[in-house]
């Protein structure tokens, strides 16, 4: 019984702390050298900000089904930001990466893992849904094949295209 009121607590803080979470705008530089900032990207009415790395399997392979996702809902006001989680030591691997999965918007890279502790990402890939108030609205980690088909009605249920 106690074990799973820990479990009831968790869980019901780590929704709580999803869903009322609110983003800062941050300045981060692309793969390129280009600094942007959350302003700058974010969709008019919903932002994805997916958080990957060069060495998480699950992570390449959500990148190429997120941006269908992106280039699907681009005319409804959503848009894609992809932030990349490598250190120093990796970071270089980023953009030839890039270039061979044919990723084409933007990269963004946060060596320090700056916007990752202030969103309280401790996992990759992990996925966050934000709307035009600046709201975490959704939550999702790991990836396994599929996982975008709930993460296209999430989006689909934030735009009001579903119930």
């Amino acid at each position: 019984m106690i074990r799973f009121l820990y479990v009831a607590v968790f869980l019901i803080g780590t929704c709580t702390t999803g869903h009322s979470q609110k983003i800062r705008d941050f300045l981060l530089d692309d793969i390129a050298g280009q600094t942007y900032s959350f302003a700058d990207l974010k969709g008019e009415h919903l932002t994805i900000i997916d958080f990957w790395a060069s060495w998480c399997k699950p992570c390449l392979k959500a990148m190429p089904k997120l941006e269908i996702l992106q280039k699907k809902y681009e005319d409804n006001g959503v848009n894609l930001i992809s932030i990349n989680a490598d250190g120093p030591r990796s970071i270089a691997k980023v953009a030839p990466l890039v270039r061979s999965l044919g990723i084409k918007n933007i990269v963004l890279k946060d060596i320090n893992n700056e916007v990752m502790n202030d969103l309280n990402v401790f996992q990759l890939p992990t996925l966050l849904l934000i709307d035009n108030k600046g709201q975490v609205v959704f939550r999702h980690e790991g990836y396994t094949e599929g996982d975008e088909k709930v993460i296209e009605m999430q989006i689909m249920k934030i735009l009001g295209e579903i119930e």
